[in-house]
């Protein structure tokens, strides 16, 4: 403990620096730290002591620091001052108002001085390096770096600084900022470099600078201008450059669909003259025939006439019996259409992966459940399982996942269905369940189209599995081996 000439108490700590206490004599007096943070060498403090203009001297274990009570202002004293060592344990003030102090390695005097004016210190930046490369410096640092533009895969900064200040036991921290990114200069550190990784790109200029003990800052910061120029997709000719290639097409669709509609139009007029000219062309026939004929059979005629008017006037009044065989025909030819967009899609070689099986079914999945307010679940494999499969495997289980859905609409009147695909140990597996009414598995139902179900697992070397119990739905299960020979990843 040391009690200085103003009254205050001194406390040092061997873990919490050094505490001073205004009014020991109180009931409760108040206690202010001064420790590491607040600038102390170390907070080991292991003696104090005072010199004649009431500074309080305090030794460390790293060395002499110098309190200034009124501001709080600290300076440090090492070896490179003069100590003999940076731990002192011991100090004493002589009545000529000298100080000394023990060290591991011998006393030390100290006279001291009335502080001179400070003068502000110097900031220098000493390095640069960009993107791991170091910038071209003076050895003796620069004031000021203006005008870099760095690239897009150069936005990674390093930058080393210094402070100059040649007064015995001063120590300088330091404060920074990036503006373009902060305004605010940060808390004051010891640390004399800085780093900015993955800056975006726009116009930055860093500023450093120095504070003494005293609370003194540098006259002028130094600086680094410079501007992290964005990727090329982003510059502004490029984005013209794109709209220009988008703009393209769109204007050659736009002429094309015009001839289209033009060339349409006069295919339409020259339809319409040829429709024309045959019509003229039978009218002559027929004129001609009608004179040939006239003298001949000329009753015949007028009896066919009649007959034809009886047809007509019947056909008139049978017509909605024509509905049945027109919606025959519409049904057939819907199935033909359908039949051979299966064909079609089945034989494109550029459909000859997973992940366009996956889309077909999901699609006649949500096609034909949806419009019978069927609510489903489709789970498959993602994109990066995506694997080359020939056309006949795919046909052949895209059919077979087609009839089972076709049966689970028709026969088992259920309201939630549950679709998973799977691709495991190059395996397929299909697994299509219902929560409808079920049937006797056991007995053998051709209307659920169960052989043709089989025969099209056998054709590819699968194996098929039904499952159903009367009341609790149903369930089919295929299971295709592939062929390692034809079958190679595309993805992952």
């Amino acid at each position: 403990m040391y009690l200085d000439h103003a009254g205050a108490l001194w406390v040092a700590t061997g873990e919490g620096g050094v505490a001073r206490v205004d009014n020991p004599n109180a009931a409760h007096p108040t206690f202010r730290v001064y420790s590491s943070a607040q600038g102390l060498s170390s907070d080991q403090a292991n003696c104090i002591t005072e010199d004649g203009w009431g500074m309080i001297y305090i030794g460390t274990g790293r060395g002499l620091d110098k309190l200034d009570p009124a501001n709080g202002h600290i300076k440090h004293y090492s070896t490179a001052d003069g100590l003999p060592n940076s731990f002192i344990s011991v100090g004493f003030r002589q009545r000529d108002g000298s100080l000394w102090f023990g060290t591991l390695q011998g006393l030390s005097r100290f006279i001291p001085q009335p502080e001179p004016p400070t003068s502000p210190p110097t900031i220098l930046v000493n390095t640069l390096r960009i993107a791991g490369n170091s910038y071209p410096l003076s050895e003796l640092g620069v004031r000021e770096i203006a005008g870099l533009v760095l690239g897009p895969d150069e936005n990674h900064l390093e930058i080393d600084f210094a402070g100059l200040n040649f007064a015995v036991g001063e120590s300088l921290r330091y404060q920074y900022k990036l503006d373009g990114a902060s305004s605010e200069w940060s808390a004051l550190t010891d640390r004399r470099s800085v780093s900015y990784p993955n800056l975006p790109a726009g116009t930055y200029r860093f500023l450093v600078r120095a504070v003494s003990a005293d609370g003194t800052l540098s006259t002028a910061p130094a600086s680094v201008a410079f501007r992290v120029l964005p990727p090329v997709w982003r510059r502004w000719w490029f984005v013209l450059l794109a709209m220009a290639l988008i703009s393209l097409p769109v204007a050659a669709v736009v002429r094309y669909r015009q001839q289209r509609a033009r060339a349409e139009h006069e295919a339409k007029e020259t339809l319409q003259r040829s429709r024309e000219e045959r019509l003229q062309a039978l009218e002559q026939v027929r004129r001609r025939i009608a004179t040939d004929l006239h003298d001949d059979i000329g009753s015949s005629l007028s009896q066919i006439n009649l007959l034809s008017e009886v047809v007509r006037q019947r056909v008139g009044r049978d017509a909605p019996n024509v509905a049945e065989p027109l919606a025959l025909i519409s049904n057939a030819s819907n199935e033909m259409v359908s039949s051979m967009s299966d064909i079609v899609w089945a034989i494109n070689p550029q459909r000859d992966h997973l992940s366009d099986l996956i889309h077909r079914m999901r699609r006649f999945a949500s096609d034909t459940l949806a419009t019978r307010d069927i609510n489903f679940q489709f789970r498959a494999p993602d994109s990066e399982s995506d694997i080359k499969i020939g056309a006949n495997l795919r046909r052949e289980v895209f059919l077979i996942f087609k009839e089972s859905i076709n049966n689970l609409v028709k026969h088992s009147g259920c309201t939630q269905a549950d679709i998973s695909f799977e691709l495991s140990d190059n395996k397929l597996s299909l697994r299509v369940s219902d929560n409808g009414r079920g049937f006797d598995a056991g007995q053998e139902n051709d209307g659920h189209g169960l052989g043709s179900l089989r025969e099209r697992a056998r054709s590819i070397g699968g194996q098929i599995d039904l499952v159903s119990t009367v009341g609790q739905g149903t369930t089919v299960s295929l299971s295709v081996s592939l062929d390692p020979a034809e079958s190679h990843h595309l993805l992952g």
